[in-house]
């Protein structure tokens, strides 16, 4: 019986100052220090040298495939038609145009096979437009994706083109059924062997244009607007459906019309595949300095401020 009539268990009185030391020796005994150099950690947000960010990037290259076949699928859910809405958007454009600019205002004058030269431009135009538009807009809708995972946030313009690119595929096969099946019948001859080089040339300048307009639209949305607007003044000013030539008489007007490279993308198309004339050198140089350029530039401004899209 301990004191103030409390029983103390003997067994405890015995060995309980014991267990008590035993048990603080067994902690200090498990409680170590272990020093860590952290000379090598980094943030994840960090901006990496360019040549090993595009190391990064090309290690995520089947995520982007994936991501860009999974949106061209999703982009088509909800309507009857489904993926023939890729056709049949160009196609309502091109009668658009067909029956203001070819019936109304009669700016085929002067245009051999106008209606074929009509489908190349507007098919072809598109392309590089959604490029334009939906390249500004991917970081913005991979907000999210950007908050959950680490990885080249370049990698979302790049799935944007991918999926554009993955689409231009039925496009350019309808736009040459058309031609084919078109009153006034394109030329045949293996000039169609140098379409694919210029295409591929357009592809590489939409990529870059996706990448110059992803970072400053994700600081700026608004910018999406002004981007549409851009499109569409650039559209009246590639000849898509009407020749320069009858407007424009001004030599240094004429000069800068054939500086736009898609000016020269269409140029070459048709020249190709509607004409049978084989593309002059320049046209080709023009061509692949703007696409190289636009590149070059897209990729270094969007690596530059890599570090800033991870506090979009």
């Amino acid at each position: 019986m301990g004191r103030g009539g409390l029983a103390v268990p003997r067994a405890v009185r015995a060995t309980g100052r014991g267990r008590v030391s035993a048990a603080t020796s067994s902690t200090r005994r498990a409680v170590r220090t272990e020093v860590v150099d952290g000379s090598q950690l980094a943030p994840v947000t960090q901006r990496p040298p360019l040549r090993e960010y595009l190391g990064r990037l090309w290690e995520r290259r089947h995520f982007i495939r994936a991501d860009a076949r999974a949106k061209v699928v999703a982009g088509s859910r909800g309507t009857l038609l489904g993926t023939a809405w890729l056709v049949l958007r160009p196609v309502l454009d091109a009668a658009v145009y067909l029956v203001i600019f070819g019936l109304v205002l009669r700016a085929d004058r002067g245009i051999e096979n106008f209606l074929g030269y009509l489908v190349i431009g507007t098919f072809m135009f598109q392309f590089t437009s959604r490029c334009l538009s939906t390249g500004a807009q991917s970081l913005i809708s991979g907000k999210a994706l950007m908050k959950s995972f680490a990885f080249p946030r370049a990698a979302l313009p790049v799935a944007t083109v991918v999926r554009e690119t993955i689409s231009y595929g039925p496009v350019l096969v309808a736009m040459v059924a058309i031609l084919l099946v078109l009153p006034d019948s394109p030329v045949l001859s293996w000039r169609w062997a140098l379409v694919p080089l210029a295409i591929a040339l357009q592809v590489v300048m939409g990529l870059g244009l996706a990448l110059l307009a992803a970072r400053p639209t994700a600081r700026v949305p608004d910018l999406q607007h002004i981007i549409g607007f851009f499109s569409r003044f650039w559209l009246y000013g590639s000849a898509v459906f009407f020749s320069y030539e009858r407007f424009v008489s001004h030599p240094q007007v004429l000069e800068l019309v054939q500086l736009n490279p898609m000016f020269r993308v269409l140029e070459i198309t048709r020249d190709c595949l509607l004409y049978g004339i084989t593309p002059g050198a320049e046209a080709w140089v023009i061509l692949g300095a703007w696409a190289g350029a636009l590149l070059t530039a897209g990729l270094v401004v969007f690596w530059r401020g890599e570090e800033r899209y991870g506090a979009l």
